[in-house]
């Protein structure tokens, strides 16, 4: 039994929260071209149900830590997106105060723990966050993701036994769009089903449809009940695609133009959209007035960004360290 419920309301959030997502991260890549945007940046294009099929299913409390690909994530969690944009500027009104850029934002208020370019070092931390809700006593519930080439990392395989050892409350899941930056999934091992990774330690795995909302939220109900409920992790292996390059810099010439389409033909957006006006969750005049809603603010993103103020040069120097209590620590 599924408990969270996917209704009418579902389907709207998910509309929006997808389209913004999108448009966003559209706006993101011509203001790169322009070079308000600089260093590295990774767009989410075309695998924006992932994070909202996840969304969906969690609770308040739970977070996410992700890869460097993580402008979407922040936005699903409720990051601003004036606050986003103006980190990739490297501004001070950034959510990282312009110290994070694009590939290390973080957000403690929102539950979101990065951002993180160290391909697979945030698979440890989501077990370590998740260990920490498991010792402070709470039902929450970290969602950790990573990419198809982080899977190969051997920090995997400790976090993975750990986890399982302990009963940890964390869902694994790999987001795999099969092509570690321009390496296929297929030239890097002889298994390409990925989520067969946690039968070697007994945890429960499945693959899942990334492009579908529904299967994603589904599948992500099932596994952070099982967390929540003691039951430890589930590693889900979310099969999806992205239809611009690695990043920026990459021209992705390393796949075919019918393959990009077979993909676009089957976008979570496009598919939301049909299912909305079929059932008549809402009309034409609501998916304007909601694409209105959503350029206005990735236009206010823009401008915020462009009239924030630098960073003082003695922001060096803050953030480094951090005074912490442990309340928790038992004796």
């Amino acid at each position: 039994m599924s408990a969270v419920e996917i209704n009418k309301d579902t389907y709207l959030k998910w509309f929006e929260s997808m389209l913004l997502m999108r448009k966003f991260e559209e706006k993101t890549g011509q203001l790169y071209g322009q070079q308000k945007i600089r260093g590295f940046c990774h767009l989410y294009i075309g695998q924006e149900a992932v994070v909202a099929g996840a969304i969906s299913a969690m609770q308040q409390g739970d977070s996410m830590i992700t890869t460097y690909r993580d402008h979407a994530h922040a936005l699903a969690l409720g990051v601003s997106a004036d606050s986003i944009m103006a980190e990739m500027y490297g501004k001070a009104t950034g959510v990282s105060k312009g110290k994070g850029g694009s590939m290390h934002m973080f957000s403690k208020a929102h539950h979101f723990y990065g951002g993180h370019a160290i391909v697979g070092g945030q698979i440890p931390l989501g077990a370590g966050i998740a260990f920490a809700e498991k010792y402070k006593g709470t039902d929450n519930v970290n969602i950790c993701y990573m990419g198809d080439g982080a899977v190969r990392q051997g920090a995997l395989n400790e976090a993975f036994n750990m986890a399982m050892l302990w009963k940890l409350p964390v869902v694994f899941v790999c987001e795999n769009n099969f092509y570690a930056m321009g390496t296929s999934v297929e030239r890097t091992t002889n298994m390409t089903d990925i989520y067969k990774i946690g039968l070697g330690f007994d945890m429960p795995c499945a693959p899942v449809d990334g492009m579908d909302p529904v299967a994603v939220h589904n599948a992500m109900d099932e596994a952070i009940q099982r967390a929540r409920a003691g039951e430890g992790p589930t590693f889900l292996e979310m099969r999806t695609y992205r239809y611009r390059g690695h990043s920026m810099s990459d021209p992705a010439k390393y796949r075919t133009k019918d393959e990009l389409e077979e993909y676009k033909a089957k976008d979570p957006i496009e598919t939301v959209r049909e299912v909305i006006l079929k059932e008549k969750y809402a009309d034409q005049a609501w998916i304007e007035e909601i694409e209105n809603k959503v350029k206005e603010i990735v236009d206010q993103s823009v401008k915020f960004a462009e009239e924030s103020p630098w960073p003082d040069a003695s922001e060096l120097y803050t953030d480094v360290y951090v005074q912490q209590d442990y309340p928790y620590v038992k004796d």
